[in-house]
Parts: C-alpha cells; sequence; structure tokens
C-alpha cells in the first residue's frame, strides 16, 4: 500500500510539473499585440486596460499606447507614453470643465467630438516616439487594438503591420459602427447613442430617431472620416498601399461594446460584434481600514456620490452645490462624497470626502444604499453588477440614455440639472431608499447581467485570442460588407421583381383587352347587322 501510494505521489507530481511545463510553453508562444489607445480620459483607460494587461499576464507580448503608463514594470507589457491633453490640443473644443456641455445639442455635441478625434490624431502621430514606431523596419505584430472613438486615422498601424484590427469601443457603440462588420441597426427599433428613447417608439420618435442617425451618418462619412483620412496619409505616407480610412474601416475583424443586452435593449448581433459590458468590474476588493470603518458602522445605511472620473463635482454651480449639502444634512445616513477639493463649504457632519474611491469595491459593500451619478456607463454597468438602485444626473453624451434606461426599467429616478434643489434630491432619495421596488429591480437585472458562461473580461480575451489564432477570423465576415447600398436594401431585386410583376399584369390586360373586343366586338357587329335587316324589312 505504501509503494502504490508513493507512486501516485510520484505521478501526480510529475503530472503538475508536466502541466506547468505546458503552461510556460504555451505562453513562450504569445502573440505581439499593439494597443493605440491614446485618449486621455480615465474611465476609457479603465476599460481597454484590464483586457491589455489580462492579455499580458497569458504570456502576449503587449505594446499599447497610453497616456496613462503604468507606474510600476509589468511582466510582457509595455507602454509608450503620449501626452494628450485635450483641453490644450483641441483648443479649447473641449472645455476643462465638462460641466459647460450640458448645454449643446447632439450635431454640435458630435461635431466637436469629430475635431477632438482629428486634433488628437495630429497630435499623438508627430510625437517621436510614435514617430519611430511609423518608420520602424523590424518590428512585427499579430494585432492592432484601436478604440472607437473618433480616431480611425489610428487604423493605419494596421496597415503598417499588416495585422488584423479589433475596435474597442468605450461606450455602448454608434449605429455607424455596425456597418464596419455588417451588423444591422434599425432605426425602427435601435435608438441613437445621444437620444433618450426606448426600444419602443412611437411614430414622432421613430421619425426623429431616423432623421438624427442619417444625418449623424451621413455628416461622419463627409466631414469627419475624410478628415481623419488626411491626417492618417499625412504620417503614414510612407507605407506601401496604404488604402483611405474608409476602407480599413471595412477590414475590422471585431469590435466589444461596453455594454450588455441585459441593460440595454435586444438587437441583431454579427459573430464579430461583440458585447462584453462590465469587463473592468473585477470581484470586490477589501477596503482601506478607516474606509471600511466607515461602511460598517452605516446602521442607516450609506449614500454613494460621484459624478465619475471626467466630471468633478467641484466643479458644478454654487447653487447646485448648495442644494446637495442642504439635502445631505437632513438624512440620517452618511455619505460618501467623492469631491475633488481640500474642502467643502458648509460640509455636513455625516458627509465624508475623498478625492478618488474605489467606487466599484464601495457599491459592492452591504450598507451601500443609493449611488448618485451623472449615469456614465461604467457607473451604470457597476452599479447594475453590484446590486444597487441609483439616482442619475445626466450631463452629456450617452449619459441621458444610460439614465432613461435606468427609469424604465425600474432601479432609478432622473434629476436633470436645471431641476437640481433641495426639495427634489430630499424626495428622490427618501423615494429609492424607502419604496423597496427600486433594490428589488436593480438586484433582479444584477442576476440576469451576471448569468453568463464567462465573466466579460474572459469573453474578451477569447475573442481576441480567437482572431489571432484564426489570422483575423476572416471566415466572420459578413457578406453584407461586399454588396452595393442597391443590393443591401433589395433595390434590383424589387426593380426586377415590379418590372416582372408589370409586364405580367400588362400582358393580362392586353389579353383582357383582345377578349372582351371579341366578345363585346362580336355582339356589336351582330346587333348592327340585326339593325341593319329591320330597316330593310
Amino acid at each position: 500500500m505504501c509503494g502504490r501510494s508513493m507512486r501516485q505521489r510520484l505521478f501526480l507530481t510529475s503530472l503538475q510539473w508536466l502541466l506547468l511545463l505546458l503552461l510556460v510553453v504555451a505562453r513562450s508562444h504569445g502573440a505581439r499585440i499593439l494597443g493605440v489607445l491614446p485618449f486621455a480620459a480615465p474611465s476609457h483607460m479603465i476599460i481597454h486596460r484590464g483586457l491589455m494587461l489580462e492579455l499580458a499576464n497569458r504570456g502576449h507580448e503587449v505594446t499599447e499606447v497610453t497616456p496613462f503608463p503604468e507606474s510600476k514594470p509589468v511582466p510582457n507589457y509595455t507602454n509608450i507614453a503620449v501626452n494628450a491633453d485635450l483641453a490644450r490640443i483641441t483648443g479649447g473644443h473641449v472645455p476643462e470643465n465638462l460641466f459647460n456641455l450640458k448645454s449643446l445639442g447632439i450635431f454640435e455635441l458630435a461635431h466637436r467630438m469629430w475635431h477632438m478625434g482629428e486634433a488628437l490624431c495630429d497630435h499623438v502621430l508627430q510625437e517621436e516616439d510614435i514617430q519611430k514606431l511609423i518608420h520602424s523596419k523590424d518590428l512585427h505584430f499579430d494585432l492592432v487594438i484601436v478604440e472607437a472613438f473618433a480616431n480611425e486615422c489610428f487604423l493605419g498601424f494596421a496597415q503598417k503591420f499588416n495585422a488584423p484590427i479589433i475596435q474597442i469601443c468605450p461606450y455602448a457603440g454608434g449605429n455607424f459602427m455596425g456597418d464596419w462588420v455588417g451588423s444591422p441597426n434599425p432605426y425602427s427599433y435601435v435608438p441613437d447613442e445621444f437620444l433618450e428613447y426606448k426600444d419602443k417608439m412611437n411614430f414622432w420618435e421613430r421619425v426623429y430617431n431616423t432623421v438624427v442617425s442619417t444625418l449623424k451618418h451621413v455628416g461622419r462619412q463627409l466631414i469627419h472620416v475624410p478628415k481623419q483620412n488626411a491626417v492618417m496619409q499625412r504620417y503614414f505616407n510612407y507605407t506601401d498601399n496604404l488604402p483611405p480610412v474608409w476602407e480599413l474601416e471595412y477590414k475590422t475583424s471585431l469590435v466589444f461594446l461596453n455594454t450588455h443586452y441585459s441593460l440595454s435593449y435586444p438587437k441583431p448581433l454579427t459573430p464579430n460584434y461583440v458585447q462584453v459590458g462590465g469587463m473592468h468590474v473585477k470581484p470586490p476588493k477589501k477596503l482601506p481600514q478607516e474606509l471600511q470603518k466607515y461602511l460598517d458602522e452605516a446602521s442607516d445605511g450609506v449614500i454613494y456620490f460621484s459624478m465619475g472620473s471626467n466630471l468633478k463635482s467641484s466643479q458644478m454651480p454654487d447653487s447646485m452645490i448648495n442644494a446637495f449639502v442642504e439635502a445631505f444634512s437632513k438624512l440620517k445616513q452618511r455619505i460618501l462624497w467623492k469631491w475633488e477639493t481640500d474642502t467643502l463649504p458648509g460640509q455636513p457632519k455625516n458627509v465624508k470626502l475623498g478625492k478618488w474611491l474605489p467606487q466599484s469595491d464601495i457599491l459592492a459593500h452591504p450598507n451601500v444604499r443609493l449611488f448618485i451619478t451623472h449615469g456614465g456607463l461604467l457607473s451604470t454597468l457597476e452599479t447594475i453588477s453590484r446590486g444597487v438602485p441609483l439616482i442619475g444626473i445626466p450631463v452629456f453624451a450617452d449619459q441621458f440614455l444610460n439614465t432613461r434606461r435606468a427609469v424604465s426599467s425600474g432601479y432609478g429616478i432622473q434629476i436633470n440639472l436645471n431641476n437640481i434643489t433641495s426639495e427634489s434630491l430630499t424626495w428622490a432619495i427618501q423615494e429609492i431608499i424607502e419604496s423597496p421596488k427600486y433594490r428589488e429591480n436593480v438586484q433582479r437585472l444584477s442576476r440576469i447581467y451576471r448569468d453568463q458562461p464567462l465573466t466579460p473580461l474572459e469573453q474578451a480575451v477569447f475573442w481576441t485570442e480567437y482572431v489571432i489564432r484564426h489570422k483575423g477570423a476572416p471566415h466572420m465576415r459578413s457578406a453584407v460588407l461586399d454588396l452595393a447600398w442597391y443590393q443591401y436594401f433589395l433595390l434590383d431585386v424589387i426593380a426586377v421583381l415590379a418590372l416582372a410583376v408589370g409586364a405580367v399584369l400588362f400582358f393580362l390586360l392586353l389579353v383582357l383587352k383582345v377578349v372582351l373586343r371579341k366578345v363585346f366586338g362580336g355582339k356589336s357587329r351582330e346587333k348592327d347587322s340585326t339593325s341593319r335587316r329591320k330597316k330593310q324589312n
């Protein structure tokens, strides 16, 4: 028995070493991945940095162009740091105080995004380290990952390195993005990302959604894309056979969307149009001791208030700040407020401030009763994942749509910026805390969202490696990308069928005319003949 036990232990030990060896060998054959992700917004970085680091952890050699380099060395991961101060390089089109964007209309906001993208491209591509990358002779990459956010000029790197393209969209995706991989976005039930509409729109909403989506699409093709192409051609002009941007877009192998159908609306998706919303959400970590104690001892619960990483609470108008201070001072709950300066005038005793707080981990604490948020997509994903109801205060872009979804799904209340008073805040807070339906609805949605075979990050890693393994996965490319617009809408088929039906109807009319002439013409001649005989008699 002792000998058999010894042999079993030796066998298990040998098996463990074999598996470890196989793992090392597998990791040593990792791919070389270039991530061109220079948009200087922390919320964007949070999304794709998790994927980049996980790919490096799995043995791939990852190089990332980023304005947020890692502070410590990471195995298999290399930063190419760029300076991308958006307020400076856009000449004020992206203000330092983003609350100033609240009054922008849909088309003005889209135009600013296009201008921002052009300025960012022109600035980043002329940086010294990026020029070295563009003009490198011996570098090779198996995959290029770019951010789908008004910077299509970076698709030139895919042509430079003859590598497949994956695009990561930091939000739920614009309708035009489906065109890159042939995924349909019918305007009849897929609202524009800047509109507050639900998927079930009435007639006038469908009319407006169609007009807005069409004008944005046409404007993008006629204004934005040509400017992106001009920048790309200027800096990649030596690259052999460099196609225009609008052709490179349609060579995209895969698009990642930062959403999930459980918290948006169902719509058709091609296999290479993949939803990975929440891939930045990880299992909750232990909070700092002081913060943990503050939450643990909140017998009446905690309200967490943050306007995200780009909007700053400290830049709100004074009247708005005073409304929050007055409303919070009346509550028995503790308030944890992300506040970016050292002091808050008139800070109530039940309010604790923090310049940067571990939001996802805080929302996972059982004593957190409510999340007051700007309605950004990352915050929405985190509140769904953790099962916490919200009050949404949208300012610009998709924040209105995200908040509207929270309201229609029954786990949130929306307060517009121009309606923020102590009274409106107090009512909304008490309504959510005292009505169990909000928490019940968000926890039901949380169960639906988390009921996935793989975590969003695992799905993103799987599909990234899938594209690498299958050399761009051309078998997932939809045939619609090879159709002309009139073929896609079946106008040629409709024309031929209409012509055929018309020809048949014309032939039938001719036959009917001949038959009627025979029948009624014969009777007329017989009648005339009878009449003549009567006259003769």
